[in-house]
């Protein structure tokens, strides 16, 4: 009788080893701690994090402009300060000159005192926002009608006129030249040219 059983089990073509119990308990149990310190050894989570950062380095990425320390931004006004205020006075030396005038200490103070805080100022805030492009579509814009209209009161005004606003305009016009980039200072120069040729305005001096 046995071996018919035997032969019976032979038959149906499963064997032992095929069949799966249907709960097995591990053969070794690891503490939780342990796992962890096995994970964290194997580097998995570090992999896990690498391929999380890559994912989210595709996503756009907002960038904050730093601005530099209040000391920094007043010395950096002040190397353009002296020098435009040297340029401005220069400026009304030579328009008296033009007009056989020879200037006096008091005119030129009564020039100087008022305008090189207001210089100071537009300096120190155009130094600051630079870069920006609003700031950069408005010195084009002083660096075009500074230049057309002090060519045009050299051509069509009078001495007074003259004399009063020309050493400002011309310091104004050189500042934002000197600020403006490369393209729109081009642009500048370029169109002024266009309106002094449109007017037919050729005495500079």
């Amino acid at each position: 009788m046995a071996k018919k059983s035997s032969k019976a089990g032979s038959s149906s073509g499963v064997k032992p080893s095929e069949t799966t119990p249907t709960s097995r308990k591990p053969l070794i149990e690891i503490p939780e701690d342990e796992q962890r310190r096995l994970i964290e050894q194997t580097g998995i989570l570090k992999q896990f994090a690498g391929g999380q950062l890559e994912k989210d380095s595709a996503a756009p990425v907002e960038y904050v402009e730093e601005r530099m320390p209040l000391a920094d931004e007043i010395f950096n006004a002040i190397l353009f300060i002296i020098p435009f205020s040297f340029l401005l006075l220069m400026m009304e030396i030579l328009i008296h000159q033009q007009y056989r005038q020879a200037p006096t200490l008091q005119n030129l103070l009564d020039r100087m005192i008022p305008g090189v805080p207001i210089m100071s100022i537009f300096i120190f805030y155009t130094l600051r926002y630079k870069s920006y492009r609003s700031m950069q579509i408005a010195l084009f814009i002083v660096s075009f009608l500074s230049s057309t209209r002090m060519i045009w009161l050299i051509n069509r005004g009078n001495y007074r006129v003259n004399m009063k606003q020309d050493p400002p305009l011309a310091t104004l016009w050189v500042y934002t030249i000197v600020h403006l980039d490369l393209g729109p200072a081009v642009l500048s120069l370029v169109t002024t040219g266009s309106f002094v040729w449109w007017k037919g305005l050729t005495r500079f001096f």
